[in-house]
């Protein structure tokens, strides 16, 4: 039996990483809304696909023979407008710096050209006792060619 290739969710362009989904009732909240802490799950699908297509197999992620993970540092979040179920998002992922032990990402979730939030989202890379490790070199250069 031969293995089908599954093609990779989103797309890399110039500006970074897009990937599209839908809004769906377990995203919302009692009125319809999009249930704020729902962006975050948004965010986190658009981060690992921007990495997913960079390449970057993280159950299998190591650093110089390590096993190693990124986590979130931190997050500035803007929420400027609300989406709503069956709204089509955009997210996009670019890099804003990648050095060290870490990464800052720019996320935006779209709903057709209108913005419906901001994140600027630090990322460290650490190794299974919770060490902070330097992002290998080529990572660092795929993620700042975007």
């Amino acid at each position: 039996m031969t293995q089908t290739m599954i093609p990779l969710a989103g797309a890399l362009t110039p500006e970074g990483h897009r990937l599209t989904q839908r809004v769906y009732y377990e995203d919302t909240d009692f009125s319809g809304v999009v249930y704020h802490a729902r962006y975050l799950h948004f965010l986190e699908r658009g981060r690992t696909d921007f990495l997913r297509c960079l390449g970057v197999e993280q159950a299998d992620m190591t650093v110089e023979g390590e096993k190693a993970a990124f986590v979130v540092r931190h997050m500035d979040i803007d929420f400027l407008a609300s989406a709503r179920m069956d709204d089509i998002l955009t997210i996009l992922t670019r890099t804003e710096t990648a050095a060290g032990a870490r990464m800052v990402l720019r996320q935006t979730i779209l709903r057709e050209n209108v913005r419906l939030m901001e994140a600027s989202v630090t990322i460290a890379i650490i190794n299974a006792a919770g060490r902070p490790r330097r992002l290998p070199t080529d990572l660092q250069q795929k993620m700042l060619g975007m």
